[in-house]
């Protein structure tokens, strides 16, 4: 079977002219100068507003001593002085790190030492953190960090000269994404201006979001789904973006409410979140699409409870831009609903076994993905590169998929959290899916644990809708009747949330540390480690 390849008679991938972030801005400010860009909850700024603070902060990074090239660390959360500071940056040819707001001193320091960072900007406190006394500590072992600057007071004065941005080009790196790190240590990953901007141009053309939507980020600035997938989705498609400085779903919804947004995003557990909170309320909400990284039970209930019909369903990962597939949001809402969807014009998919044979139509095998949204690599790691890009440019993900026979893509799991009982593959998404049919369920998560007799068995943690009453022994019994016997969760756990467990800010629960939990909760001896 040939790699499959995406064909649309809409506009594509292909036919974005390569740019840079600032000559983008710059358009809008041009063209949509009065109209509303950016809303949070300290600011509220048009596209002219918007380029001139850009401008403003790009003269103050270049009175620093920042020049094209130089890696620059941003560790706060979500609001104007993120965006400012990105985009001030990519105006002047300087590479982006973001930085997670939940690392610790010592990720810190690994962060910023691994991305040779000559810069980082962060504000003194977030959410009880300490930032100034992290960032203080860790510079300490960063021998190429030169400025550690506190963004609550002023950056030093300057006068913006367009001859700053003199040489930056849309193949220029824009930003250095470490992963999120649910499986493994983090890498720093190259995306370019092109990388970047393309992919959220696609995304946008697929989603049918016009410059007069208002768009709701939900995804922390720090990862590609708050970068790519929220700001230059936004700013390509000259829509508003409206945002908070970390994702709360009662204050999330009062934002959706008040500022009339049309278009939100997120993963399973965001949506669940949002939909399960006392304050939900549909007649308040104005939304009609965006998209979702979810399973067919809530991409179901995205439509038909909080409304969003044209919610297209996506997939991706940061070492592509991020996002591989996306629905149409004309495509047939049952085709959205499954999650099938076609990669972007311009990229290949395959679907490979084990031994790296190209596997048929509708057979599960690792995803893998070649063309111009794939990264340039990991920074300074050519061993960790070379694992994951073949030698002629295919991109190992890690993930499992099936292909249809229409070329349409449909994400079953990760290849690290299948787990085998007695010898039957079980993709942890599929059980979260059963389980999430059940009426009392909100929230579902699955791994798998060690068994002496099986090899592995499902391991299952849910959090019950508010005034459920539901017990473990019932929901087992309740699985038991709709599927194999070896999807069955042997464990069951009803818990109130994931925060205690292990979430990352970027709303995903962490299934390493959600395995532990439950290993520490079983009494069990992971038997791979002597």
């Amino acid at each position: 079977m040939t790699a499959v390849s995406a064909l649309t008679s809409k506009p594509s991938a292909l036919d974005w002219s390569a740019q840079t972030l600032g000559t983008v801005l710059a358009l809008q400010a041009h063209s949509r100068g009065q109209e509303e860009a950016f809303v949070c909850t300290a600011s509220r700024w048009t596209w002219a507003q918007l380029h001139s603070q850009v401008q403003v902060t790009a003269a103050g990074l270049h009175a620093l001593g920042l020049r094209r090239g130089d890696h620059v660390a941003i560790l706060m959360g979500n609001g104007a002085q993120w965006i400012t500071l990105f985009y001030a940056a990519a105006l002047m040819g300087c590479v982006t790190v973001p930085v997670n707001t939940r690392f610790k001193t010592s990720e810190l320091a690994d962060c910023l030492r691994r991305a040779d960072c000559k810069a980082v900007f962060y504000t003194a406190q977030f959410l009880g953190i300490d930032f100034a006394s992290m960032v203080a500590e860790a510079a300490s072992a960063c021998p190429l960090l030169e400025r550690c600057v506190n963004i609550d007071r002023a950056l030093p004065a300057g006068t913006w000269d367009p001859s700053f941005a003199e040489g930056v080009a849309p193949n220029d790196d824009l930003l250095m994404q470490f992963t999120s790190g649910t499986t493994a240590y983090p890498k720093g990953v190259l995306l370019t201006h092109d990388n970047m901007l393309r992919n959220a141009f696609a995304a946008a053309t697929r989603m049918g979001l016009r410059a007069d939507d208002r768009y709701f980020n939900c995804r922390p600035f720090f990862h590609v789904g708050g970068s790519t997938l929220s700001a230059l989705v936004a700013l390509v498609s000259g829509a508003c973006l409206v945002t908070l400085p970390t994702f709360e779903a009662g204050a999330a919804l009062r934002m959706l409410s008040q500022e009339r947004c049309t278009f939100t995003s997120g993963n399973d557990t965001i949506f669940q979140l949002l939909m399960g909170h006392p304050d939900f309320d549909a007649e308040k909400l104005f939304l009609r699409g965006g998209w979702a990284a979810a399973g067919p039970q809530t991409m179901r209930r995205i439509i038909s409870v909080m409304g969003a019909k044209s919610i297209c369903a996506a997939y991706g990962l940061s070492e592509a831009s991020p996002n591989v597939v996306l629905s149409d949001c004309d495509d047939p809402e049952e085709v959205r609903i499954a999650g099938r969807a076609h990669p972007h014009a311009g990229i290949e998919l395959r679907i490979v076994d084990p031994q790296g044979q190209i596997l048929e139509f509708e057979q599960a095998g690792e995803i893998q993905v070649r063309g111009w949204n794939v990264m340039r690599g990991y920074y300074n790691d050519p061993e960790q590169t070379a694992k994951a890009l073949s030698a002629d440019g295919w991109l190992r993900t890690g993930d499992l998929g099936v292909l249809d026979t229409q070329g349409r893509l449909r994400m079953v799991g990760r290849l690290k959290e299948v787990f085998r009982v007695g010898g039957e593959n079980v993709a942890p998404a599929e059980v979260e899916e059963i389980l999430l049919e059940h009426p009392d369920i909100k929230i579902a998560q699955v791994v798998g644990v060690p068994d002496t007799r099986l090899g592995e068995v499902g391991c299952a943690f849910v959090v019950l809708r508010a005034g459920a009453e539901c017990n473990e022994t019932r929901l087992i019994q309740w699985m038991r009747s709709r599927c194999a016997n070896f999807r069955v969760p042997r464990h069951l756990f009803i818990v109130d949330n994931f925060d205690a467990i292990g979430m990352t800010a970027s709303g995903k629960v962490q299934k390493n540390r959600l395995r532990d939990h439950a290993m520490q909760q079983l009494k069990l001896v992971d038997p791979t480690v002597s």
